[in-house]
Protein backbone atom coordinates (compact mmCIF):
# COMPACT_ATOMS: atom_id res chain seq x y z
CA UNK A 1 0.00 0.00 0.00
CA UNK A 2 2.99 2.81 0.63
CA UNK A 3 5.48 3.07 -1.77
CA UNK A 4 8.50 4.67 -1.41
CA UNK A 5 9.66 7.92 -1.81
CA UNK A 6 12.19 9.06 -4.48
CA UNK A 7 13.66 12.44 -2.87
CA UNK A 8 15.09 13.31 -6.36
CA UNK A 9 11.22 13.02 -7.58
CA UNK A 10 8.83 16.29 -6.77
CA UNK A 11 9.58 19.57 -5.60
CA UNK A 12 7.71 19.34 -2.15
CA UNK A 13 9.30 17.81 0.42
CA UNK A 14 9.96 14.47 1.46
CA UNK A 15 7.49 14.70 4.61
CA UNK A 16 4.90 16.67 2.79
CA UNK A 17 5.30 13.76 -0.22
CA UNK A 18 4.79 10.63 2.46
CA UNK A 19 1.24 13.48 4.11
CA UNK A 20 0.09 13.60 0.40
CA UNK A 21 0.64 9.58 -0.30
CA UNK A 22 -1.36 8.97 2.78
CA UNK A 23 -3.84 11.54 1.80
CA UNK A 24 -4.78 10.03 -1.92
CA UNK A 25 -4.52 6.64 0.02
CA UNK A 26 -7.51 7.73 2.45
CA UNK A 27 -9.34 9.47 -0.82
CA UNK A 28 -8.97 6.39 -3.03
CA UNK A 29 -10.88 4.80 0.00
CA UNK A 30 -7.31 2.19 0.47
CA UNK A 31 -7.69 3.44 4.00
CA UNK A 32 -10.98 4.04 5.44
CA UNK A 33 -12.00 6.32 8.90
CA UNK A 34 -10.81 4.45 12.00
CA UNK A 35 -8.01 2.36 10.13
CA UNK A 36 -4.92 2.19 12.68
CA UNK A 37 -1.97 2.63 10.56
CA UNK A 38 1.38 0.90 11.46
CA UNK A 39 4.10 2.39 13.50
CA UNK A 40 5.97 5.30 12.60
CA UNK A 41 9.28 2.97 12.22
CA UNK A 42 7.68 0.63 10.05
CA UNK A 43 6.25 3.39 7.94
CA UNK A 44 9.43 4.71 7.34
CA UNK A 45 11.10 1.43 6.62
CA UNK A 46 8.17 0.75 3.62
CA UNK A 47 8.40 4.19 1.76
CA UNK A 48 12.83 4.27 2.73
CA UNK A 49 12.83 7.74 4.87
CA UNK A 50 13.85 7.93 8.26
CA UNK A 51 11.73 8.17 11.16
CA UNK A 52 11.99 11.99 11.64
CA UNK A 53 10.22 12.41 8.18
CA UNK A 54 7.29 10.32 8.99
CA UNK A 55 6.66 12.19 12.13
CA UNK A 56 6.88 15.75 10.34
CA UNK A 57 4.27 14.18 7.79
CA UNK A 58 1.64 12.54 10.71
CA UNK A 59 1.70 16.46 11.94
CA UNK A 60 0.75 17.99 8.45
CA UNK A 61 -2.20 15.21 8.22
CA UNK A 62 -3.21 15.67 12.17
CA UNK A 63 -3.21 19.38 11.26
CA UNK A 64 -5.44 18.60 8.20
CA UNK A 65 -7.68 16.39 10.22
CA UNK A 66 -7.19 13.22 8.43
CA UNK A 67 -5.29 11.20 10.74
CA UNK A 68 -5.25 11.35 14.63
CA UNK A 69 -3.25 10.51 17.69
CA UNK A 70 -4.71 8.30 20.13
CA UNK A 71 -2.48 7.69 23.53
CA UNK A 72 -0.94 4.57 23.80
CA UNK A 73 -2.94 3.33 20.38
CA UNK A 74 -1.05 4.55 17.57
CA UNK A 75 -2.12 7.04 15.17
CA UNK A 76 -5.64 6.07 13.15
CA UNK A 77 -7.80 7.72 10.32
CA UNK A 78 -9.56 9.66 11.43
CA UNK A 79 -13.69 9.60 11.52
CA UNK A 80 -15.60 12.31 10.18
CA UNK A 81 -17.01 13.10 13.51
CA UNK A 82 -13.85 12.36 15.52
CA UNK A 83 -13.03 15.12 18.10
CA UNK A 84 -9.61 15.81 18.65
CA UNK A 85 -7.87 19.30 20.43
CA UNK A 86 -4.71 20.40 17.82
CA UNK A 87 -2.12 21.44 19.40
CA UNK A 88 -1.12 25.12 18.41
CA UNK A 89 2.31 26.62 18.33
CA UNK A 90 4.15 29.81 16.57
CA UNK A 91 5.62 28.05 13.87
CA UNK A 92 3.35 27.67 10.58
CA UNK A 93 5.26 24.22 9.95
CA UNK A 94 3.28 21.71 11.29
CA UNK A 95 6.31 19.13 10.03
CA UNK A 96 8.57 20.62 12.70
CA UNK A 97 8.92 19.42 16.52
CA UNK A 98 8.55 23.16 17.72
CA UNK A 99 10.33 23.01 21.19
CA UNK A 100 11.59 26.48 21.40
CA UNK A 101 8.57 27.88 22.88
CA UNK A 102 5.93 27.19 25.50
CA UNK A 103 2.57 25.23 25.13
CA UNK A 104 0.87 23.48 27.83
CA UNK A 105 1.82 19.60 28.27
CA UNK A 106 -1.72 18.40 28.32
CA UNK A 107 -5.26 19.74 27.13
CA UNK A 108 -6.10 19.56 31.29
CA UNK A 109 -7.16 23.26 31.35
CA UNK A 110 -8.88 23.24 27.51
CA UNK A 111 -11.52 19.97 29.24
CA UNK A 112 -11.61 22.34 32.43
CA UNK A 113 -13.19 25.68 30.24
CA UNK A 114 -15.42 23.43 27.78
CA UNK A 115 -17.01 22.07 31.59
CA UNK A 116 -16.57 25.25 33.11
CA UNK A 117 -18.85 27.82 30.58
CA UNK A 118 -21.80 26.48 30.64
CA UNK A 119 -22.52 27.61 33.95
CA UNK A 120 -20.43 30.87 34.19
CA UNK A 121 -23.46 33.48 33.40
CA UNK A 122 -24.67 31.88 36.24
CA UNK A 123 -22.13 33.22 38.32
CA UNK A 124 -23.24 36.73 40.35
CA UNK A 125 -19.75 38.14 38.61
CA UNK A 126 -20.65 37.27 35.26
CA UNK A 127 -22.43 40.89 34.88
CA UNK A 128 -19.08 42.62 35.84
CA UNK A 129 -17.30 41.78 32.75
CA UNK A 130 -18.22 44.31 30.62
CA UNK A 131 -17.04 46.86 33.12
CA UNK A 132 -14.06 49.38 33.40
CA UNK A 133 -12.44 48.64 36.49
CA UNK A 134 -9.63 49.58 38.28
CA UNK A 135 -6.47 48.79 36.81
CA UNK A 136 -5.36 46.19 39.48
CA UNK A 137 -8.14 43.98 38.74
CA UNK A 138 -11.74 43.28 39.97
CA UNK A 139 -11.94 43.26 43.88
CA UNK A 140 -13.25 39.47 44.23
CA UNK A 141 -11.00 38.00 41.37
CA UNK A 142 -8.15 39.70 43.66
CA UNK A 143 -9.52 38.11 46.99
CA UNK A 144 -9.54 34.66 45.06
CA UNK A 145 -5.99 35.43 43.28
CA UNK A 146 -4.63 36.44 47.23
CA UNK A 147 -5.85 33.58 48.85
CA UNK A 148 -4.54 31.35 46.25
CA UNK A 149 -1.32 32.42 46.04
CA UNK A 150 -0.94 33.29 49.61
CA UNK A 151 1.02 30.05 50.53
CA UNK A 152 3.51 31.59 48.52
CA UNK A 153 3.20 35.13 48.71
CA UNK A 154 3.21 34.88 52.60
CA UNK A 155 0.15 37.07 52.96
CA UNK A 156 -3.45 37.03 51.87
CA UNK A 157 -4.21 40.71 51.14
CA UNK A 158 -6.13 41.30 47.75
CA UNK A 159 -4.68 45.40 48.23
CA UNK A 160 -0.78 44.14 47.89
CA UNK A 161 -2.24 42.36 44.69
CA UNK A 162 -2.02 43.44 41.10
CA UNK A 163 -3.12 41.31 37.73
CA UNK A 164 -0.88 41.36 35.42
CA UNK A 165 -1.25 39.84 31.59
CA UNK A 166 0.86 37.42 32.22
CA UNK A 167 4.54 37.30 33.78
CA UNK A 168 6.20 39.36 31.48
CA UNK A 169 3.77 42.52 31.72
CA UNK A 170 3.82 41.67 35.09
CA UNK A 171 7.86 42.43 35.01
CA UNK A 172 7.46 45.40 32.30
CA UNK A 173 5.03 47.27 34.78
CA UNK A 174 7.59 46.63 37.84
CA UNK A 175 10.29 47.71 36.04
CA UNK A 176 8.21 51.08 35.05
CA UNK A 177 7.66 51.45 38.94
CA UNK A 178 11.06 51.32 40.49
CA UNK A 179 13.56 52.13 37.41
CA UNK A 180 13.87 55.00 34.49
CA UNK A 181 16.29 55.03 31.46
CA UNK A 182 19.44 55.12 32.76
CA UNK A 183 18.96 52.93 36.08
CA UNK A 184 20.82 49.98 36.77
CA UNK A 185 19.24 46.35 37.40
CA UNK A 186 21.87 43.18 38.30
CA UNK A 187 20.80 39.99 36.91
CA UNK A 188 22.42 36.54 36.44
CA UNK A 189 25.19 36.38 33.66
CA UNK A 190 22.60 33.81 32.16
CA UNK A 191 18.92 35.20 32.41
CA UNK A 192 15.24 35.42 31.18
CA UNK A 193 15.47 37.08 27.43
CA UNK A 194 12.19 38.32 28.20
CA UNK A 195 13.46 40.68 31.05
CA UNK A 196 16.68 41.10 29.13
CA UNK A 197 14.57 42.75 26.31
CA UNK A 198 11.98 44.41 28.52
CA UNK A 199 15.20 46.48 30.19
CA UNK A 200 16.73 47.00 26.45
CA UNK A 201 13.12 48.73 25.60
CA UNK A 202 13.27 51.39 28.26
CA UNK A 203 16.83 52.08 28.25
CA UNK A 204 17.85 49.90 31.82
CA UNK A 205 21.22 48.89 31.83
CA UNK A 206 21.26 45.59 32.85
CA UNK A 207 24.39 44.42 34.68
CA UNK A 208 25.92 40.46 34.99
CA UNK A 209 26.38 38.82 38.20
CA UNK A 210 28.80 36.01 38.43
CA UNK A 211 27.01 32.77 39.42
CA UNK A 212 27.96 29.08 40.07
CA UNK A 213 26.44 26.12 40.70
CA UNK A 214 23.94 26.58 42.87
CA UNK A 215 22.81 30.75 41.41
CA UNK A 216 23.91 34.17 41.95
CA UNK A 217 27.21 34.43 43.81
CA UNK A 218 26.54 36.42 47.30
CA UNK A 219 30.05 38.05 47.10
CA UNK A 220 29.61 38.97 43.42
CA UNK A 221 26.48 40.23 44.02
CA UNK A 222 27.69 42.64 47.20
CA UNK A 223 30.48 43.55 44.88
CA UNK A 224 27.95 44.47 42.25
CA UNK A 225 25.72 46.59 44.68
CA UNK A 226 29.02 48.72 45.62
CA UNK A 227 30.31 49.17 42.21
CA UNK A 228 26.48 50.32 40.37
CA UNK A 229 24.37 51.23 42.73
CA UNK A 230 21.70 49.58 40.73
CA UNK A 231 18.12 50.11 41.29
CA UNK A 232 16.97 46.05 41.57
CA UNK A 233 17.92 42.86 41.45
CA UNK A 234 16.26 40.16 39.18
CA UNK A 235 16.90 36.89 40.28
CA UNK A 236 14.52 33.55 39.39
CA UNK A 237 14.94 31.32 42.57
CA UNK A 238 12.45 28.23 41.28
CA UNK A 239 14.01 26.56 38.20
CA UNK A 240 15.88 29.49 36.50
CA UNK A 241 14.58 29.69 32.65
CA UNK A 242 17.05 28.83 30.94
CA UNK A 243 19.81 26.92 33.40
CA UNK A 244 16.71 25.07 35.97
CA UNK A 245 18.80 26.36 38.94
CA UNK A 246 16.90 26.23 42.23
CA UNK A 247 18.45 28.74 44.70
CA UNK A 248 18.77 27.13 48.13
CA UNK A 249 17.14 28.81 51.49
CA UNK A 250 20.60 29.63 52.71
CA UNK A 251 21.48 31.49 49.63
CA UNK A 252 18.24 33.54 49.17
CA UNK A 253 18.55 34.53 52.42
CA UNK A 254 22.07 35.90 51.54
CA UNK A 255 21.01 37.45 48.78
CA UNK A 256 17.83 39.24 50.48
CA UNK A 257 20.38 39.65 52.92
CA UNK A 258 22.90 41.94 50.94
CA UNK A 259 20.26 43.22 48.85
CA UNK A 260 18.51 44.55 52.23
CA UNK A 261 21.60 46.62 53.38
CA UNK A 262 22.29 48.24 50.08
CA UNK A 263 18.72 49.36 49.52
CA UNK A 264 18.01 47.55 46.61
CA UNK A 265 14.86 45.73 45.22
CA UNK A 266 14.19 42.13 44.58
CA UNK A 267 12.10 41.11 41.72
CA UNK A 268 11.35 37.50 42.14
CA UNK A 269 9.45 35.92 39.14
CA UNK A 270 8.38 32.65 40.40
CA UNK A 271 6.64 31.38 37.04
CA UNK A 272 7.55 27.91 37.36
CA UNK A 273 7.20 28.17 41.52
CA UNK A 274 3.33 26.86 41.49
CA UNK A 275 4.55 23.64 39.51
CA UNK A 276 7.09 22.38 42.49
CA UNK A 277 5.46 20.41 45.00
CA UNK A 278 6.96 21.87 48.10
CA UNK A 279 8.80 24.44 47.58
CA UNK A 280 11.15 26.43 49.47
CA UNK A 281 9.65 29.53 51.34
CA UNK A 282 9.74 33.00 48.43
CA UNK A 283 12.06 35.72 49.22
CA UNK A 284 8.94 37.76 49.40
CA UNK A 285 7.27 36.10 52.05
CA UNK A 286 10.20 36.61 54.29
CA UNK A 287 11.08 40.12 53.15
CA UNK A 288 7.88 41.55 51.71
CA UNK A 289 9.30 45.25 51.83
CA UNK A 290 11.75 45.14 49.57
CA UNK A 291 10.76 42.80 47.31
CA UNK A 292 8.24 42.31 43.73
CA UNK A 293 6.94 38.79 43.50
CA UNK A 294 5.91 38.01 40.01
CA UNK A 295 4.10 34.33 38.21
CA UNK A 296 1.40 33.92 36.13
CA UNK A 297 -0.05 30.65 34.93
CA UNK A 298 1.41 30.53 31.63
CA UNK A 299 3.83 27.92 32.75
CA UNK A 300 1.52 25.96 35.39
CA UNK A 301 -1.70 25.95 33.15
CA UNK A 302 -1.80 27.42 30.05
CA UNK A 303 0.16 29.85 27.94
CA UNK A 304 -2.74 31.41 26.35
CA UNK A 305 -4.24 32.62 29.62
CA UNK A 306 -2.34 35.45 29.49
CA UNK A 307 -2.95 36.47 33.73
CA UNK A 308 -0.69 37.25 36.13
CA UNK A 309 -0.09 38.90 39.89
CA UNK A 310 2.44 40.98 41.16
CA UNK A 311 2.71 41.29 45.03
CA UNK A 312 4.07 44.61 45.43
CA UNK A 313 5.38 45.98 48.66
CA UNK A 314 2.80 48.37 50.06
CA UNK A 315 4.34 51.55 49.29
CA UNK A 316 4.56 50.43 45.77
CA UNK A 317 1.48 48.69 44.70
CA UNK A 318 -0.24 52.09 43.91
CA UNK A 319 3.05 52.67 41.08
CA UNK A 320 2.76 49.08 39.91
CA UNK A 321 -0.86 49.66 39.20
CA UNK A 322 -0.67 53.05 38.08
CA UNK A 323 1.98 51.20 34.96
CA UNK A 324 -0.63 49.08 34.12
CA UNK A 325 -3.24 51.73 33.69
CA UNK A 326 -1.01 53.73 31.23
CA UNK A 327 -0.37 50.75 29.38
CA UNK A 328 -3.34 48.78 28.89
CA UNK A 329 -5.83 50.25 31.59
CA UNK A 330 -6.68 47.07 33.11
CA UNK A 331 -6.56 43.07 32.94
CA UNK A 332 -9.65 40.94 30.72
CA UNK A 333 -12.22 40.27 33.68
CA UNK A 334 -13.41 37.24 31.52
CA UNK A 335 -10.54 35.46 31.91
CA UNK A 336 -9.98 36.48 35.92
CA UNK A 337 -13.31 35.25 35.98
CA UNK A 338 -12.47 32.12 34.46
CA UNK A 339 -9.30 31.40 36.57
CA UNK A 340 -11.43 32.53 39.85
CA UNK A 341 -13.86 29.94 38.98
CA UNK A 342 -11.35 27.30 38.60
CA UNK A 343 -9.53 28.29 41.78
CA UNK A 344 -13.08 28.00 43.69
CA UNK A 345 -14.21 24.77 42.47
CA UNK A 346 -10.48 22.94 42.81
CA UNK A 347 -10.38 22.49 38.81
CA UNK A 348 -6.67 24.88 39.05
CA UNK A 349 -5.12 22.65 41.22
CA UNK A 350 -5.89 19.41 39.38
CA UNK A 351 -5.05 21.11 35.71
CA UNK A 352 -1.35 21.66 37.71
CA UNK A 353 -1.00 18.27 39.05
CA UNK A 354 -1.87 17.17 35.38
CA UNK A 355 0.63 18.92 34.61
CA UNK A 356 3.28 17.56 36.74
CA UNK A 357 2.93 14.69 36.50
CA UNK A 358 3.25 15.29 32.48
CA UNK A 359 6.64 16.99 32.63
CA UNK A 360 7.59 14.26 35.29
CA UNK A 361 7.47 11.99 32.75
CA UNK A 362 8.37 13.74 29.99
CA UNK A 363 11.69 14.73 31.98
CA UNK A 364 12.51 11.03 32.30
CA UNK A 365 12.28 10.91 28.48
CA UNK A 366 15.40 13.50 28.35
CA UNK A 367 17.39 11.42 31.16
CA UNK A 368 16.98 8.31 29.45
CA UNK A 369 17.97 9.85 26.06
CA UNK A 370 20.49 12.49 26.65
CA UNK A 371 24.31 12.91 28.02
CA UNK A 372 23.73 13.11 31.71
CA UNK A 373 26.65 15.47 31.58
CA UNK A 374 25.41 17.95 29.08
CA UNK A 375 21.75 17.72 30.84
CA UNK A 376 20.31 20.70 33.59
CA UNK A 377 16.16 19.20 33.36
CA UNK A 378 14.12 19.16 36.70
CA UNK A 379 11.20 16.79 37.04
CA UNK A 380 9.03 19.83 37.69
CA UNK A 381 10.52 22.17 34.88
CA UNK A 382 8.63 22.93 31.66
CA UNK A 383 11.90 23.06 29.78
CA UNK A 384 15.44 21.82 29.82
CA UNK A 385 19.00 23.15 29.16
CA UNK A 386 21.40 21.58 27.10
CA UNK A 387 25.30 22.00 27.48
CA UNK A 388 26.55 21.35 24.01
CA UNK A 389 30.17 19.89 23.30
CA UNK A 390 33.13 21.36 20.80
CA UNK A 391 32.62 22.18 18.24
CA UNK A 392 29.35 23.23 18.74
CA UNK A 393 28.00 26.64 18.99
CA UNK A 394 23.84 27.72 20.03
CA UNK A 395 23.39 28.84 16.48
CA UNK A 396 25.23 26.56 14.67
CA UNK A 397 23.33 23.58 16.73
CA UNK A 398 19.59 25.41 15.98
CA UNK A 399 20.07 25.55 12.48
CA UNK A 400 20.92 21.78 12.34
CA UNK A 401 17.99 20.99 14.60
CA UNK A 402 15.94 23.14 12.39
CA UNK A 403 17.58 20.96 9.50
CA UNK A 404 16.50 17.52 11.51
CA UNK A 405 13.08 18.38 11.94
CA UNK A 406 13.20 20.22 15.38
CA UNK A 407 13.22 23.49 16.68
CA UNK A 408 15.07 24.44 19.35
CA UNK A 409 16.54 27.85 21.10
CA UNK A 410 19.95 29.06 20.82
CA UNK A 411 21.31 29.71 24.46
CA UNK A 412 23.45 32.86 22.97
CA UNK A 413 19.73 35.10 23.82
CA UNK A 414 20.48 34.20 27.17
CA UNK A 415 23.59 36.23 27.28
CA UNK A 416 23.57 38.97 29.34
CA UNK A 417 26.99 40.48 28.20
CA UNK A 418 27.93 40.38 24.77
CA UNK A 419 31.72 40.75 26.11
CA UNK A 420 30.97 37.74 28.32
CA UNK A 421 32.46 34.41 26.69
CA UNK A 422 29.67 32.99 24.22
CA UNK A 423 26.98 30.48 25.63
CA UNK A 424 27.43 27.37 23.93
CA UNK A 425 24.08 25.67 25.22
CA UNK A 426 19.91 25.29 23.88
CA UNK A 427 16.90 25.45 26.04
CA UNK A 428 13.98 23.01 24.51
CA UNK A 429 10.54 23.43 26.20
CA UNK A 430 9.87 19.58 27.22
CA UNK A 431 5.66 20.27 27.43
CA UNK A 432 5.97 21.55 23.69
CA UNK A 433 5.88 18.55 21.64
CA UNK A 434 2.69 17.28 21.07
CA UNK A 435 3.49 13.93 22.49
CA UNK A 436 6.09 11.63 24.31
CA UNK A 437 6.15 10.06 21.56
CA UNK A 438 6.98 13.09 19.74
CA UNK A 439 9.33 14.56 22.45
CA UNK A 440 11.28 10.93 22.44
CA UNK A 441 11.97 11.46 18.56
CA UNK A 442 12.88 15.23 18.94
CA UNK A 443 15.39 13.67 22.01
CA UNK A 444 17.01 11.75 19.74
CA UNK A 445 17.27 13.62 17.04
CA UNK A 446 18.80 16.21 19.73
CA UNK A 447 20.68 13.48 20.84
CA UNK A 448 22.48 12.29 17.10
CA UNK A 449 23.33 16.04 16.78
CA UNK A 450 25.26 15.95 20.08
CA UNK A 451 27.55 13.19 18.95
CA UNK A 452 27.49 13.88 15.45
CA UNK A 453 29.77 17.99 15.34
CA UNK A 454 29.58 19.73 12.70
CA UNK A 455 31.06 17.73 9.87
CA UNK A 456 28.35 15.21 9.51
CA UNK A 457 25.55 17.73 9.98
CA UNK A 458 26.77 19.83 7.26
CA UNK A 459 26.45 16.77 5.34
CA UNK A 460 23.12 15.60 5.95
CA UNK A 461 21.57 19.26 5.71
Amino acid sequence: MFKPINDSEGQDPVYRQLANQISELVKSAKLNPGDRLPPHREIARLVDVNVTTVTRAFAVLQKSGIVEGRPGRGSFIKSPDSKIVPRSGVTDDSGLCDLSINRPATDAYLRAVEDLLPSLASDPRFSTIQDYHPPEGELQIRRTMAKWFSDITGHNDPSRLVVVNGCQHGLSCVVDAIAQSGDVILADAVTFHGFISICASKGIILKSVATDHDGMCPSAFEEACQRYSPKAVFLMPNLHNPTNVTLSEKRRDALATIARQNAVFIIEDDVCGPLIKNPLPTIASKHPDITFYVSSFSKCVAAGIRLGVVSAPIKNVEDVSAMLRINCWSTNTLVGLVIAKLIENGRLDAIISEQANELKERHEILKSTLPSELLDSQPASPFAWIRLPSPWRGDSFSRAAVNAGVCVLSGEVFGLDRDQAPVHAIRINTNAARSQKELQLAASVINNLLKSGHRKALLDS
